[in-house]
């Protein structure tokens, strides 16, 4: 059987690197979410100007 060569630095798939960029994006944009909520809250307890 014949490996697969890989290019990428990774190690991974362009399967593998599409999956785990979609997961990664999907986790910032659910921290960034939580993060403004955070910081919508804090405000209004203590607003900052």
């Amino acid at each position: 059987m014949a490996e697969e060569k890989s290019s990428s630095l990774s190690g991974l798939t362009a399967n593998e690197a599409k999956e785990f960029h979609s997961l990664f994006v999907r986790s910032f944009l659910i921290f960034t979410a939580i993060a403004i909520v955070a910081h919508f809250l804090v405000w209004n307890w203590r607003p900052w100007f």
